[in-house]
């Protein structure tokens, strides 16, 4: 990640006081009286760098890691084609007719979930899951709440397995120089382990609560509902396109050739549709996402040039909390994800705590991902999940959220130490 030049004595103030308000809107989720959500906290956070912190254009440019950008706006590309091809919707229509027995519905729900979260926006996945999930529950008069949450805890654990999983992995695995397929190796086993307690966890806890609450009885017949009016046709052959254009990217990661540049070539052939319109494509692009991340390099690279990232590292260790141990920074990680917004955590941490070593990465990767099952606020998919749920007329609550996802977070959680305690961490 570049590194700026140590900001000048007279300016280091004026950096911390915007470092901290960025942070604090961050973690607010916005600023009373303005209409500013995280992304535009975090773009006015980089523009008043610029302005009052005397960072230069030329720094602000230098201090953003485009191929973190490149990467992920070549996913949102690939993610959008599949998206209005059908496929997402022909997948959950698949998973929802499965309602016959509720346990096996539940492992379904949550393996596909995981799965597709691996290599796709998961954030699109939850969007587009969720009321069709929803539905098909309420029409057979089955308590939805438990599945929903399932579903966005699934796509938290899912993410974590490769380096495309989510924004923050993707930005790790640059900033840290990981390989694709060494992470995939690494990250299985804990990523599988905290699927298998979600699962468990889950399931133990919901079992006895599967009827459809008094509130939400009768809003559908016996059986699945049709075809949502809402869902996007399903194309066959630009599906199989979509695909197998994914298939080949995943594969070539396993190459030499840089990750952005396959990402973006993939974009390019997508955005060369004689099907899809170039502004249907690029307006399911998560831009206030890039934004986010581009303003935060910004940010975060500002606060790191007046070295007081260094010293607050630095004390720390010598008072006992070494950010550098696995589990310290486990802790740290999942702490910051629910507490300032994921993204927000990992940039800072990758500034202040620069990985050692390879595991260093795996581990923050790892522990941000799990950490976003905590709470409903731990992670975008949680509330996308919640307002989708909340539209449908699903109330999820924060004990509802919490008392599914502190254990299986938990759990997640010990099973990762577990993992780099066996695994060693060199």
């Amino acid at each position: 990640m570049p590194i700026l030049l140590a900001a000048a004595p007279a300016e280091r103030p004026a950096i911390l006081a915007i470092f901290a308000a960025t942070y604090i809107g961050l973690a607010m989720g916005h600023v009373p009286g303005l209409k500013l959500n995280r992304a535009g906290i975090a773009l006015l956070g980089a523009i008043a760098m610029m302005i009052f912190g005397g960072i230069s254009t030329a720094d602000a440019v230098a201090s953003i890691n485009w191929p973190t950008i490149c990467l992920l706006f070549g996913f949102f590309v690939i993610s959008a084609q599949l998206r209005l091809s059908g496929f997402y919707d022909r997948v959950a229509g698949s998973i929802s007719a499965r309602l016959g027995h509720p346990a096996r519905f539940l492992l379904v729900l949550m393996t596909v979930t995981a799965g597709l979260s691996a290599v796709l926006n998961h954030d699109i996945v939850c969007y587009v899951f969720t009321p069709v999930v929803g539905a098909a529950l309420l029409h057979r008069q089955i308590n939805p709440v438990p599945f929903l949450i399932a579903l966005a805890i699934a796509s938290n654990l899912g993410a974590a397995a490769t380096l495309i999983g989510n924004g923050q992995n993707m930005m790790i695995g640059e900033v840290a120089h990981l390989t694709f397929g060494r992470y995939l190796l690494w990250s299985a086993v804990p990523v599988l382990a905290a699927m298998a307690a979600g699962y468990g966890i889950i399931w133990f806890l919901s079992a006895r609560n599967l009827q459809c609450p008094a509130e939400l009885a009768g809003v559908g017949g016996e059986g699945p509902p049709g075809p949502s009016a809402a869902a996007t046709p399903f194309n066959r052959p630009h599906t199989l396109k979509g695909l197998i254009i994914l298939v080949v990217v995943i594969a070539l990661f396993f190459s030499p050739v840089p990750k952005e540049v396959v990402a973006l070539a993939a974009a390019a052939i997508h955005l060369a549709s004689p099907k899809f319109r170039s502004e249907d494509l690029l307006g399911l692009v998560e831009w206030p996402i890039l934004i986010l991340f581009m303003g935060l390099f910004v940010v975060a690279g500002a606060f790191q040039s007046t070295g007081c990232g260094t010293q607050a590292v630095e004390w720390l260790a010598h008072s006992g909390f070494n950010l550098q141990a696995p589990q310290n920074l486990v802790l740290a990680t999942a702490a910051l994800s629910n507490l300032i917004n994921n993204s927000a955590a990992v940039m800072l941490l990758l500034k202040v705590v620069p990985p050692s070593t390879a595991v260093t990465g795996y581990v923050l990767a790892l522990a941000n991902s799990f950490g976003g099952s905590l709470i409903i606020i731990g992670s975008v998919s949680n509330i996308i999940v919640v307002q989708q749920a909340r539209d449908m007329g699903i109330n999820i609550s924060f004990r509802d959220f919490a008392r599914l996802g502190i254990p299986v977070t938990l759990a997640a959680l010990a099973g990762l130490l577990v993992w780099v305690k066996l695994a060693g961490t060199g």
